[in-house]
């Protein structure tokens, strides 16, 4: 009966007196899919919170929650959230400051606008993961008192805070200025020298693979560096000389920087990390040259990211799309293209160039007739879940592509209830196109009952409301529980029968 429980909670056709139901028998399943109903009303939303304490936090996060009806002692995992938001009570914060649950003060540690003796509190706390947290989440001026710690894990996160000052960033940079950090992870646990095993055996061990300490904290410095090298805030200068450093990980960290002078992108863009090379691709600061350097990568990880940018010339992207694997997705470039270039794309003698622009779905009427004759396959099946294809067009893509169109024809938003229906008919079947229709609101009674033959599909098809509600009744007993609990959540489910379920409790 658990799925079925976890169905009906999810149900929208649920009345609120069984919804009252479900929440006095609810367990954490059972009440994860209650606290996501649009109408759950307040007394119901502290009732559920009562029964399943875990649930307060997304209703807290929800707003079925507020401040009025929230005690810190008894839910302060809901205190937290209504902290995090913002829209919790000072005085919560200074009682879960000293809550001796460790994880109570670190999620503390990072909700915004907290008193400021609660902030000197945490900034002095004896578990270094508390001043960690607040060091990464923490105001400008505390992040820079916190930049001096004596400890090297205060500092990687100041390094990590966006909010830090420049000047203090360029400071962890080079470590000038700054007195020396006297512990770090690996010396609190371990006797320097020490080097952590990446193969090490113990479950308990927290260790990052690798750490090491051998009295100057090398390990952790490094993870400062490669966090301040990554935070926009760090000033370009004190970072543009880590580009060629041997450490993959800090010049790593500079390709997705939107400030690199264009000599620095260059040289990354030769970098023999590919990793590197398609963070870089994905950069929208890269300007042409090395756009089009980029394009003749033999990774196809960073020529499938160089498609995604942003102002990748036309014909790049025409080259991309013949060799890179882009997927089926508007690109951004696609997306912004002018009338001309649109034009210009869709008359293309280039197949590649029509089945990007074939993505679009606000194509000129015109322009969107004339693909959906396309001789090309895939131009076609970018092109079919294009709103305003007539249900002539939509069968003629079929008759004349078959296969390679028909998941995507049944994507579409106008295609008829009798299209649907002969397309759960067509031989060969595609698996993938029963999914679509399962989910399609034009799908008829018949037709899902055809997509209920298929095992994928099935679970979609259980949650379409037009499935004929004698079936439903009978999907209640799947020995599938996916179509089960799908089953449960339809809103057709007669409420008859709902009623029944929850009386066999």
């Amino acid at each position: 009966m658990h799925p079925i429980l976890c169905g009906l909670a999810a149900n929208p056709a649920l009345s609120s007196e069984l919804v009252d139901r479900l929440i006095s028998m609810a367990d954490d399943d059972i009440a994860t899919d209650l606290a996501y109903r649009a109408d759950l009303s307040r007394a119901q939303a502290v009732a559920l919170a009562e029964r399943v304490e875990g649930s307060a936090v997304h209703l807290a996060y929800e707003g079925r929650l507020t401040a009025a009806d929230i005690d810190p002692s008894v839910w302060p995992d809901a205190a937290l959230a209504l902290l995090d938001q913002g829209v919790g009570r000072p005085e919560w914060s200074r009682l879960l400051a000293v809550d001796p649950v460790l994880e109570h003060r670190e999620k503390l540690a990072a909700c915004p606008g907290l008193p400021s003796d609660v902030v000197d509190t945490l900034a002095v706390a004896p578990d270094v993961r508390v001043v960690a947290e607040l060091a990464l989440w923490t105001t400008s001026d505390v992040a820079a008192r916190l930049a001096a710690h004596p400890h090297a894990e205060v500092r990687r996160a100041v390094a990590g805070n966006e909010a830090t000052p420049p000047a203090v960033l360029a400071a962890l940079v080079t470590g000038e200025g700054l007195p020396a950090a006297r512990r770090c992870l690996v010396c609190d646990r371990q006797e320097p020298p020490f080097v952590h095993d990446p193969q090490c055996p113990r479950l308990d061990c927290d260790l990052p693979p690798g750490a090491s300490c051998d009295g100057t904290h090398e390990s952790t410095v490094h993870d400062v560096r490669e966090a301040a090298l990554r935070n926009p805030a760090t000033p370009v200068e004190a970072v543009v000389g880590f580009v060629d450093h041997p450490s993959t990980l800090l010049r790593w960290a500079l390709a997705t920087r939107q400030d690199l002078p264009r000599l620095a992108c260059a040289q990354l863009a030769s970098d023999p990390t590919a990793g590197i090379r398609a963070d870089l691709a994905g950069n929208p600061a890269i300007d042409d040259a090395v756009i089009r350097a980029l394009a003749g990568d033999r990774d196809p990880d960073v020529r499938r990211r160089l498609a995604h940018h942003p102002r990748v010339p036309l014909d790049v992207l025409t080259h991309l799309a013949r060799t890179a694997k882009i997927g089926s997705t508007l690109l951004p470039r696609i997306a912004a293209s002018s009338p001309a270039e649109v034009e210009e794309l869709a008359t293309s003698p280039e197949a590649a160039a029509r089945m990007l622009v074939a993505q679009r779905r606000d194509l000129p009427p015109e322009i969107r007739n004339r693909l959906a004759n396309d001789p090309d396959a895939k131009v076609v099946k970018a092109l079919a879940p294009h709103p305003g294809l007539t249900e002539a067009q939509l069968r003629a893509m079929v008759d004349r592509h078959g296969v390679h169109v028909l998941a995507k024809v049944a994507t579409n938003p106008d295609a008829s209830p009798a299209l649907l229906e002969d397309l759960v008919q067509h031989k060969p079947a595609v698996r993938k196109m029963f999914r679509e229709v399962a989910r399609h609101r034009s799908a008829t009674a018949s037709a899902l009952l055809v997509c209920l033959t298929d095992e994928q599909a099935r679970p979609v098809a259980a949650a379409h409301p037009a499935v004929p509600p004698p079936v439903l009744v009978e999907l209640l007993t799947d020995p599938d529980w996916q179509v089960v609990e799908a089953a449960a959540a339809n809103p057709s489910l007669p409420p008859a029968v709902i009623s029944d379920l929850l009386r066999r409790q």
